[in-house]
């Protein structure tokens, strides 16, 4: 009978994207000694590692100005998503290896400690104003200097990217219209968005490298040819010539020793421009303004007149608002009733009531409940002692008004449902206290349409349809020819590297 050990092994599989940047030093082997539930993590980061080298090689092979500003920024993108699964996972390692000495961190405390519930936190239309000089802006003179700018938002190992936009000295403001959601986050959450540009330059040469590639190894011979190819796709693919501008942070890297993120050889480079860090106190149901780090001087190539500060919606929806944290037939005696008078009703407690219904089918069906009672911060619950007639124990679930006070009395079944009932009361109320205005009222979370082509104001196409033509056609024009060596190698890379990423 097959039997594994309890010692630590690594689970990398052979051969995979992983392997290869372990034996290139990038990532330590120790990362990834751990046991089967670290696999999701490991291969979210495999997946990774295979589309960066996608888009390493697809930057290469770029024939257009615009695509080649796509391929850098995911490139990017992929890099950050690395750094962020690695440090995940270095966590996990460490949270695993005080559990197998029997010893708990200062910060993790007793494992019956109460945990707040977790939640969706939502970002949407980010506004940048820029502060152009008046010669630029209003007299319109000079150079007109155009940067490809997006932003990255990063909560724990969650990474989004907006799309890209092209800004100039027409704009006022840099706009991002689209919503990103942030899933299973806690209370705690440090929403960092960062801002990258990259200054467009009107010359675009990168296209001619793939032409003189097929030409010159065509010209050469077919063994002479495919060393040359492969030595400079190699060399041009995912160079180790500096890393980007992003903070250095060997913690989130889950290596000191390297950093897994590198720069490409090719291609337009993106810098840091400014960045900030929102959290649960910047969350509030309207548009606000916060304010930005400006990083880089305005020397620099990428620099844009930034006036300081970013404005957006942040909203977040606990789970405790929009989920049931409780269901269960219940007795319930209002306020208003007599002694005698009790309603069974089937009751659900989420958000900021206690929704009593007549019937449990009448929730499935959405029917209008009999009535709910309200459970806010400020609501008070206690549960009685035993009735020793009755053989029952009620909870009492008063509330605080301008002319006084109302309570509601609850009555369960066995002494288990009360208990139960009772754990799930405290538990809300401790979200609550966690997710603070959150959960004064359910704030309204718009669900994002589907990602929009690049908006740019030159021909839009993705570098597959223009360099892959049609069964049967032949087009002399064509960047890449169907008869040059590379064609094929190309067409296989962007098939791969878009089933990969899409």
């Amino acid at each position: 009978m097959f039997c594994r050990n309890q010692t630590s092994r690594a689970t990398v599989a052979r051969g995979s994207a992983v392997e290869m940047e372990v034996r290139r030093g990038h990532f330590r082997l120790s990362v990834f000694e751990d046991s089967a539930q670290d696999s999701e993590v490991q291969k979210q980061i495999d997946m990774e590692v295979r589309v960066r080298e996608g888009a390493c090689r697809l930057l290469a092979a770029c024939s257009q100005r615009e695509q080649a500003l796509e391929a850098s920024k995911s490139l990017l993108t992929c890099n950050s998503r690395i750094l962020a699964l690695m440090s995940q996972l270095q966590r996990m390692k460490e949270a695993q290896a005080l559990q197998r000495t029997g010893r708990r961190s200062s910060a993790g405390g007793s494992l019956e400690e109460r945990k707040p519930c977790t939640g969706k936190v939502a970002i949407s239309d980010i506004r940048i104003p820029l502060m152009w000089k008046d010669s630029e802006y209003f007299k319109n003179k000079g150079e007109l200097h155009r940067w490809a700018v997006f932003c990255l938002l990063t909560v724990g190992r969650e990474i989004y990217d907006t799309d890209l936009v092209m800004v100039d000295r027409t704009h006022t403001d840099i706009c991002f219209e689209e919503t990103l959601i942030f899933a299973d986050v806690s209370s705690g959450f440090e929403l960092r968005l960062e801002l990258y540009s990259c200054y467009v330059d009107e010359e675009f040469s990168l296209a001619q490298a793939p032409r003189r590639l097929a030409r010159l190894s065509g010209s050469l011979g077919r063994s002479s040819g495919k060393r040359l190819r492969a030595a400079l796709e190699s060399a041009t693919a995912c160079g180790l010539n500096g890393s980007t501008d992003r903070e250095s942070d060997t913690d989130r890297a889950g290596s000191p020793g390297g950093s897994p993120v590198h720069a490409p050889a090719l291609g337009p480079k993106y810098h840091l421009l400014a960045h900030t860090c929102l959290t649960l106190s910047h969350v509030q149901n309207s548009f606000r303004t916060h304010d930005l780090t400006i990083s880089g001087t305005e020397d620099s190539s990428f620099w844009l007149p930034l006036y300081g500060s970013v404005c957006c919606r942040l909203v977040a929806q606990p789970n405790c608002m929009t989920l049931p944290v409780m269901s269960g037939k219940l007795k319930v005696q209002q306020p208003e009733d007599c002694p005698e008078s009790w309603s069974e009703v089937y009751g659900v407690l989420k958000g900021t009531g206690l929704i009593c219904y007549h019937r449990q089918e009448d929730v499935e069906t959405s029917e209008e409940p009999a009535f709910t009672i309200p459970i806010n911060k400020e609501t008070r619950i206690r549960a009685t002692e035993k009735d020793p007639v009755l053989n029952t124990q009620s909870i009492l679930i008063t509330n605080q008004w301008a002319h006084g006070e109302s309570t509601h009395m609850l009555v369960t079944h066995t002494h288990q449902d009360t208990h139960s009932w009772m754990e799930a009361f405290w538990q809300h109320f401790y979200d609550m206290s966690q997710w603070k205005q959150c959960c004064d009222k359910l704030m309204k979370i718009e669900v994002p349409s589907p990602r929009k082509p690049m908006s740019l104001p030159l021909k839009q196409s993705s570098l597959y349809h223009d360099n892959v033509p049609p069964s049967g056609t032949h087009s002399k024009d064509s960047a890449l020819p169907q008869s040059s060596p590379v064609s094929a190698e190309i067409q296989t890379l962007l098939s791969s590297y878009y089933n990969d990423r899409y």
